[in-house]
């Protein structure tokens, strides 16, 4: 099936079922009111509502095909380079820390587009500033290597 629409309507029909699912082990209604489960109940509900209506929408009206949507060439490319730069991020972050990863990460995305010391002086600018924020402003446990960084 070439169809992106319904595949996104299924996709977001399966995300609204574990909502969903989810919510009703949460409280509905408490001794003091409304309770934690009410509110991802019903919205979880109106999402799968909505999602069905969705990809009957796609099936029978505006069909959508992955070739339309899709990115061809250079920005293919760097889709493709953003998805494994995060996924090195991923499997490294443990090891170096946010900050080292960080840097790697926005270093690899930003190379296709920039001068190399441009790039290590934007990814490490970046990155620290990040940190600085989340971590030391916001206290945000981000990932830290021996080194606190």
């Amino acid at each position: 099936m070439k169809n992106a629409g319904v595949w996104v309507g299924c996709f977001i029909f399966v995300f609204a079922l574990i909502i969903f699912s989810t919510a009703l082990t949460y409280e509905y209604y408490g001794s003091i009111g409304p309770g934690p489960g009410l509110f991802p109940l019903w919205l979880s509900g109106a999402l799968i509502v909505l999602s069905l209506l969705y990809i009957a929408e796609s099936m029978f009206k505006h069909k959508i095909s992955f070739s339309d949507i899709l990115p061809r060439g250079k920005g293919l490319r760097n889709t493709i380079l953003f998805i494994l730069s995060f996924i090195l991020f991923m499997i490294i972050v443990p090891a170096t820390g946010f900050c080292i990863a960080g840097i790697i990460m926005l270093f690899i995305v930003l190379l296709p587009s920039y001068k190399w010391y441009l790039c290590l002086g934007i990814s490490t600018t970046v990155t620290l500033f990040f940190f600085v924020v989340f971590y030391n402003l916001l206290k945000i446990p981000l990932p830290v290597n021996s080194l606190g960084w």
